[in-house]
């Protein structure tokens, strides 16, 4: 049989996103199998990996769900004028034989924290027309799925027969694990970020602020005591507009206490030059940095909503807010978590837990499932 030809197929990439490192490292398993991997997308920021068949298609308009549409359209016509073997999609839109489910569900927050308006513009119809593409039981996607929780809210809206679910184990990188270095990279990241050895660092990580919970974060880090905040110092670090979030540092007196550092790669050192990491995200359909300060040994505060946010209780490793989200809630446990004598506890809790549990092997998984649809199709079509 020729090698398969596989396409993946996402609308941006840069290099420090949750999403974008995943697909990543499933492309290179894959090209590790021997199959061949074009990429259609259209933003690509970084390098291109050695492999990859990167293919831009350019689309603009002033709106992204326009440009989204265009983007569908011009792939539409491509895909019929050189078929793969299997089209995996890293965004929810039709014509895919597999669908990466790293985003929580539209529908869901449609349903729940928008108005009855926003359902009747453009966006929504757009959106959610593409997600039901995916999900409708109508359609033969199969869907990679890391999260439990948002696993039951697809199937409550759509009705997704089970049988076209593949449950995923997380993937993080084992390099954001505590090895016999910690100590070293906590002091050159320390060092980096200027971090006095009487301070306290919170970090917040990952791209779109919003969704993150920065807000919340500050607001959490201005509620504290006067001697507490004062030797507090929270740094977010992602791909997003800081501007509002600087204006509500400052609105809080807090600009001396916050700064904002765009995606970087010496993630592991800030892991360990951390005090805590907050994650107060309004959704998360899994939150990989989660299990990444977990395995690093840094203590957790986040949210239920996240898909990942179990883990935090099944290792003792930190504290989770309940839902419904309250920011007194927040507040306190921001307090607790800074001055409590078990933070010791429960960053040994972590690194203790990421040495036994498969919080690492989702790359390999998702190839070996892609590859077995792909070669099923190729098969099939052969015979």
């Amino acid at each position: 049989m020729p090698p398969l030809r596989l396409v993946f197929s996402l609308y941006k990439y840069f290099p420090h996103g949750g999403m974008q490192r995943a697909f990543i490292r499933i492309a290179g398993h894959c090209l590790d199998a021997g199959a061949r991997v074009r990429v259609y997308a259209l933003e690509w920021k970084g390098e291109v990996p050695q492999g990859i068949d990167l293919r831009l298609i350019r689309a603009s308009a002033v709106f992204n769900h326009t440009r989204y549409e265009r983007f569908q359209t011009a792939q539409r016509r491509l895909l019929r004028a050189n078929p793969p073997d299997c089209v995996v999609g890293f965004n929810k839109m039709p014509g895919l034989d597999v669908y990466y489910a790293a985003d929580t569900c539209y529908l869901e927050k449609a349903l729940t924290a928008r108005t009855l308006l926003y359902r009747q513009t453009p966006r929504f119809r757009h959106f959610a027309h593409s997600e039901r593409a995916v999900f409708s039981p109508e359609a033969c996607v199969q869907i990679l799925m890391s999260s439990p929780t948002q696993h039951a809210i697809y199937r409550r809206h759509y009705g997704t027969p089970e049988a076209r679910f593949h449950a995923l184990p997380p993937g993080i990188a084992r390099d954001r694990m505590a090895g016999p270095d910690a100590q070293a990279r906590r002091a050159r990241g320390r060092e980096a970020l200027g971090i006095g050895p009487e301070e306290l660092l919170v970090l917040l990580i990952g791209s779109g602020f919003i969704t993150k919970g920065l807000d919340r974060a500050l607001d959490a880090l201005g509620s504290l005591p006067e001697l507490l905040r004062a030797r507090t110092q929270l740094v977010a670090i992602g791909t997003d507009e800081p501007r509002r979030f600087r204006e509500h540092a400052q609105r809080l007196g807090l600009g001396g206490r916050f700064r904002v550092l765009s995606g970087r790669d010496d993630i592991p050192d800030l892991l360990q030059a951390g005090d805590l990491l907050i994650h107060p995200a309004y959704f998360e359909n899994t939150g990989n940095v989660l299990l990444e300060a977990l395995v690093a040994g840094l203590p957790v505060l986040t949210t239920e909503v996240c898909g990942f946010a179990h883990y935090i209780v099944d290792a003792g490793a930190g504290k989770v807010i309940p839902s419904p989200y309250r920011q007194p809630d927040l507040n306190e446990g921001l307090r607790e978590m800074l001055t409590s004598d078990a933070r010791s506890s429960w960053r040994q809790n972590g690194i203790e837990f990421g040495r036994s549990a498969d919080l690492y092997s989702l790359p390999q998984r998702a190839a070996e499932i892609i590859l077995k649809i792909a070669s099923d199709k190729q098969a099939n079509a052969v015979a």
